[in-house]
């Protein structure tokens, strides 16, 4: 089962796609003390995290998901994971399950982007939505 524990706008949680659901709810709160919409945030972060876990970590490895506020009062949010492979948009066809996830994420981000952390402990993607 997974695990998630919350720290402020910030949560971490363990390697089982069965959190997304709980990053999901995270969302929700937070965008929701706000007065934002959730739906576009809830469906950029799943997509970021379920990257994350399902591509980027090694199965002991923690994501830490944290989400806040830009100068100009977009909504930003970033997921930082162990590895340092890069995510990338897929060319995926009309049946397959997988594959659409940096290509949703680009759809709806007004940017998105990778930083890697130093002494290769990982990277940090990260998505900048506009709330409007």
């Amino acid at each position: 089962m997974g695990e998630a524990a919350c720290h402020g706008n910030e949560i971490v949680v363990k390697n089982d796609l069965a959190v997304v659901a709980e990053v999901r709810r995270f969302v929700r709160l937070v965008a929701g003390q706000w007065d934002m919409d959730d739906f576009v945030p809830c469906l950029v972060a799943s997509e970021l995290v379920t990257n994350a876990l399902r591509y980027a970590s090694a199965s002991d490895d923690d994501v830490t998901f944290r989400i806040g506020r830009t100068d100009d009062g977009a909504l930003w949010m970033e997921v930082q994971d162990a590895t340092c492979d890069l995510p990338r948009i897929q060319r995926a066809d009309t049946i397959s399950e997988t594959g659409r996830g940096m290509f949703i994420v680009d759809q709806f981000a007004r940017c998105w982007g990778v930083r890697p952390l130093s002494g290769n402990a990982g990277k940090v993607v990260f998505a900048v939505l506009d709330t409007s």
